[in-house]
């Protein structure tokens, strides 16, 4: 039958898209995951440093350029992250927000900790570590400064250990000032403020009492040490990341930016010449960019290299000269956040609707692309804007999922109405579709001319089938990457069981929901599928109510896809983030009931209960 072929198609094709995301997009890496932590151990000696080892800091820059990446002949030395934080005075971090310490040696801003997010659930759980300084296991450190016009002007590098005028520690009302005397006749003045979430601003100034001019170039950079255990999603970008005036957004993974060729120089580097750009480092939940004045013409770049055997990477800007007559003096302004990407702070930019945080309140260009939106950001974005609304109302992410998916289906509800208006028209006709069978059974094209005029007399769409699962595709698809990809749904939780939205169902049915202490996840090649909690189950089985709501087709071929397609959607989505489930689930339930009430408004028989009693008695379908 057409309208069963139809619908076979869609749910064929929707079964073969959910399988490309699951194991091209979605599927985590976990061998690759394991190899970089590996990797990282070997790495990561924890041998407490001597005094010929090298300390894998950034090489001096050269007259007009920004300090290199760190590189060194030898294996990189490191020690525990608290030894590391010790070797240096440090000025405290205090904000209620963020917690950590700025070295005054080298004045980098590298001890950072999220102290509103917990690694766990478990709220007794590490808070979690953002930046971290050289010499310890995970180096990942912002360090802003001056580099000369020629190789006689004394700057301040890494090494410089800077005095701080006054003792407060740094919070949103309390900023600290360093300072350092180059001893022949410039003193480097440096305040640093932090607000209430997320952003440091470096204000340099240089006073000039020699002689005679000099030129120097404000630079800014963030380094990381070794390749961090990322996500492994094709769907979320980790890395390093900018947009860079009219080179648009730039997404360089770590194995890209490994793979780069080296320039003439040697350097595996990306460059770029812009005005009105930002770059920084991201990771899934979080981020450290460097955020220069909008108005400033940048020489910024993507470069890697190496520690012994340790990768290392770096976005870094270097901004035109400031030349600092004798008697005055120069300044230079520069920004970090280093934090949650969480929408509030990054901001988002939509038409009508926006929330402005950073985005907004700096002017940055595209800032709010930090948050990985995908390429259908049109929908991922007012998706977010439609759950953080009914969050905030509700106070549940679940509830939200449940209240979108109802505004869903109202929205397309002209459109599902007309589609189940037209299947219903369809199993009105079957009667008469199968006496075109049985009068033309040798003569398929006669068939279908003769099926066509009976459509057109009847005005039923034979597509119309489609319609309902092909709409779901592309809001299952940004609702995934609102769950996966915004720090608000993370940890975020629903009832009962489901501690987070964002993770898949805990429970397992392999396991007897927890009562057999085995992890069938282990498994090769089926393991993966080996994850079935709760609420795929209900799932699957409002997948099976809804296709028993048809009439199960005549072909034994097409009624074996029928009774297998929600045993495998069931187990495809059994990994899944529980919050994807539930909409599935809630879509289902509401989707059976719009069919039957539309089936019934068109004198359609509603045959759910007869076809669950063949399904479980066995009886041939009846044509």
């Amino acid at each position: 039958m057409t309208d069963n072929k139809n619908t076979i198609l869609a749910i064929v094709l929707s079964a073969v898209v959910l399988i490309a995301w699951q194991y091209f997009y979605a599927m985590p890496q976990a061998e690759k995951q394991k190899q970089l932590a590996q990797q990282q151990q070997q790495n990561q000696p924890v041998a407490p440093p001597t005094g010929n080892a090298q300390s894998g800091v950034a090489p001096p820059a050269a007259p007009g350029g920004v300090p290199g990446t760190p590189t060194a002949a030898g294996a990189p030395t490191a020690q525990t992250r608290t030894a590391a934080i010790a070797a240096s005075p440090r000025i405290k971090i205090e904000t209620g927000v963020l917690e950590g310490s700025i070295a005054l040696k080298g004045g980098r801003i590298d001890d950072l900790s999220l102290v509103k997010f917990r690694e766990t659930v478990d709220p007794k759980s590490p808070p979690i570590t953002l930046l971290s300084p050289s010499g310890s296991p995970e180096p990942f450190y912002a360090e802003f400064g001056w580099t000369p016009g020629s190789a006689d002007i004394k700057v301040p590098t890494a090494d410089t250990v800077w005095t701080q005028q006054g003792s407060n520690t740094l919070d949103a009302a309390h900023p600290v000032t360093l300072t350092f005397d180059n001893g022949a006749g410039l003193k480097f003045t440096r305040t640093i403020s932090v607000d209430e979430k997320y952003l440091f601003t470096v204000k340099d100034a240089v006073a000039n009492s020699s002689d005679k001019p000099v030129t120097l170039y404000p630079y800014a950079l963030i380094s990381r040490h070794g390749t961090p255990v990322t996500a492994g999603y094709y769907v979320l970008h980790e890395g390093l990341v900018g947009y860079l005036g009219a080179d648009g957004l730039q997404e360089y993974t770590y194995k890209k930016m490994l793979d780069l060729k080296p320039n003439a120089n040697g350097v595996k580097s990306v460059d770029f010449k812009v005005t009105d750009g930002w770059l920084g480092i991201t990771d899934k939940y979080w981020a450290a960019a460097l955020l220069p004045p909008t108005d400033a013409a940048l020489n910024a770049h993507f470069t890697t290299g190496t520690i012994g055997t340790t990768p290392t990477y770096q976005t870094d800007y270097l901004m035109n000269g400031v030349t600092v007559q004798p008697g005055a003096t120069g300044n230079a302004t520069g920004r970090l956040f280093a934090g949650a990407k969480e929408v509030s702070a990054v901001g988002i930019n939509f038409p009508l609707v926006g929330i402005g945080g950073y985005t907004k309140q700096l002017g940055l260009n595209h800032f709010d692309l930090l948050i990985d939106w995908g390429w259908f950001y049109f929908i991922t974005k007012p998706m977010f804007l439609a759950m953080d609304f009914f969050f905030h109302l509700l106070g549940n992410f679940g509830l939200a999922i449940l209240m979108v998916t109802v505004i869903v289906k109202l929205i397309f509800f002209p459109l599902a109405n007309k589609s189940y208006a037209s299947m219903a028209k369809m199993k009105a006709v079957q009667p008469q579709m199968a006496a075109l069978r049985e009068r033309f059974p040798d003569d398929k094209a006669k068939q279908q001319q003769m099926l066509m005029e009976l459509y057109k007399k009847e005005k039923i769409n034979p597509l119309a089938g489609c319609l309902p699962i092909v709409i779901q595709i592309p809001v299952f698809f940004s609702l995934y990457k609102v769950l996966f990809v915004t720090i608000e749904m993370r940890h975020a939780p629903f009832f009962g069981w489901i501690h987070d939205l964002s993770a898949p169902d805990p429970t397992n049915i392999f396991t007897l929901f927890g009562l057999l202490p085995i992890d069938p996840t282990i498994v090769p090649v089926v393991g993966h599928f080996l994850h079935l909690g709760i609420w795929p189950l209900i799932m699957g089985v409002t997948m099976w109510v809804q296709m028993k709501l048809n009439p199960a087709p005549p072909d034994p071929t097409q009624a074996m896809i029928f009774n297998w397609m929600p045993i495998i959607f069931t187990f495809m989505l059994g990994s899944f983030p529980a919050g994807l489930v539930i909409y599935w689930a809630w879509n289902n339930s509401l989707s059976v009931a719009q069919q039957s009430v539309i089936m019934r408004k068109n004198g359609a028989k509603i045959e759910l209960f007869d076809n669950i009693k063949n399904t479980f008695s066995k009886k041939k379908p009846q044509t």
